[in-house]
């Protein structure tokens, strides 16, 4: 899709806050659709800020311990919403990603364990929200946001 030098993965990522969200699935799985209901939920009041980084590629990199995304960059800015075809948003150079939204995960669970609720790319460790086929992701990046678990 795009001829860019570095090599780019198939993903979205939003800026919520200080740190991205890295949304990961298969074709389909609606990452672009949870990229833009996080952007369309800052605008209307339920999270503080939020901004694209990147919609179906994009690059990421280790810097100082942490992982960072961009969008690829004949992409940046640009978000698919379906039914009615790609359209322009401001963006976010780049991020430092803050947790990880699996679609379509098929190790989704109900209670899960500790073991599934990370994941580690490029060495670095951050959180994980596995979710199942046929989910609503956003209420589900919502209660991640805006609570915290018993026991921590």
């Amino acid at each position: 899709m795009t001829n860019d030098p570095v090599p780019t993965i198939h993903t979205s990522a939003v800026l919520i806050g200080a740190k991205a969200v890295l949304i990961r699935g298969p074709s389909g799985a609606g990452k672009s659709l949870l990229a833009w209901d996080l952007i369309e939920a800052a605008r209307q009041g339920a999270l503080p800020f939020a901004r694209l980084v990147a919609d179906d590629r994009a690059h990421l990199e280790v810097a100082g311990g942490h992982l960072l995304v961009r969008p690829a960059p004949a992409l940046a800015g640009l978000i698919e919403v379906r039914g009615l075809g790609i359209r322009q948003l401001a963006y976010e150079p780049v991020a430092v990603v803050g947790v990880v939204v699996d679609l379509a995960a098929t190790d989704a669970a109900r209670y899960p364990g500790s073991e599934a609720r990370n994941v580690t790319i490029d060495g670095v460790i951050l959180p994980r929200l596995a979710v199942a086929s046929g989910l609503q992701a956003l209420p589900l990046m919502l209660a991640i946001l805006r609570t915290k678990p018993v026991g921590d």
